[in-house]
């Protein structure tokens, strides 16, 4: 019998915010490749996860919840990466929740069916349905929302019927050559996925509207026998922000700095030394020049 050909291809993985996009390509993928919280717009870049197994190596791409508030760049830059993720792409991935469709999520799918791209529509968080009874009229309506070629309902947090969703997604993956080294599984630097643990360490701290006024950007990387040492800038728009963050007698700016840290030396099996300063760059988010310097594709 002749070998099977070896396939490979991306697969974009969208939807309105906080449908759980991030925890399902971190379970697909098996390891901690994007921060998540309960937090809306957590995911702010395009993240790949990279999947090799047998004949197939397959490329997710997590992206920022498309979503219809456009005030600041920033939302305007996340909803521009979140739509360009489909161009090249071969299979989309859309997230919705079990609970039932929603307005928003019509505006997600306007954008993905634009693209030509085939769709498969992923219902997730089937594990917070009480009865299983309850999910066929929630998938049918789903059914009649659009053009998908399956539905698959699935609970990315409790990985169920994960197999089945890989079953799928193989379908529709070309032939092709291996696309990335098949030891890899993102795409994104240790520098990037550092600052990102800070970022989520953050926004599980933080309450209202601080978390949203948040970057942090890594200065500076090294690695001494066993031990990582980082310096790290967290950017905030505002001075009461900064007091905020860094708390009472710098006591939540070192809780999270711990938190961060302990979740770091998980990921990457070794020891850190973190060290975080808080920062103010007034309205960061909605000018074009900072935001390219703290590595978001805003446009020129």
């Amino acid at each position: 019998m002749a070998d099977k050909p070896f396939r490979a291809g991306f697969v974009a993985v969208v939807g309105r915010p906080n449908t759980g996009k991030s925890t399902l390509v971190n379970a697909l993928v098996k390891e901690k490749i994007s921060i998540v919280t309960s937090k809306p717009q957590t995911t702010r870049h395009s993240i790949l996860g990279i999947l090799t197994e047998g004949d197939s190596q397959i490329i997710f791409v997590d992206t920022p919840g498309i979503h219809g508030t456009t005030k600041k760049l920033i939302n305007r830059t996340m909803n521009r990466t979140a739509t360009s993720s489909l161009a090249g792409a071969d299979l989309v991935l859309m997230v919705v929740e079990a609970a039932g469709w929603m307005d928003s999520d019509d505006l997600a799918l306007e954008r993905i069916a634009n693209s030509n791209v085939p769709i498969v529509l992923v219902v997730n968080k089937v594990d917070l349905t009480k009865r299983r009874v309850d999910l066929l009229p929630i998938i049918q309506d789903c059914a009649g929302r659009g053009s998908f070629e399956e539905i698959v309902p699935i609970s990315a947090r409790k990985e169920m019927n994960l197999d089945r969703l890989m079953t799928v997604i193989r379908r529709f993956l070309p032939e092709s050559e291996m696309l990335f080294p098949a030891e890899s599984k993102t795409d994104r630097s240790m520098e990037f996925r550092i600052s990102e643990v800070i970022r989520e360490k953050l926004l599980e701290s933080l309450r209202q509207e601080v978390p949203y006024g948040l970057a942090v950007e890594v200065l500076a990387l090294e690695k001494d026998n066993d031990i990582t040492f980082v310096d790290a800038i967290i950017w905030v728009e505002k001075d009461s922000q900064r007091g905020i963050v860094v708390g009472r007698g710098g006591e939540r700016l070192k809780y999270m700095s711990t938190q961060a840290r302990l979740d770091l030396e998980k990921i990457f099996a070794c020891r850190f030394y973190l060290k975080a300063h808080v920062k103010v760059k007034e309205n960061w988010s909605d000018n074009a020049a900072a935001l390219r310097q703290l590595g978001y594709e805003a446009p020129r």
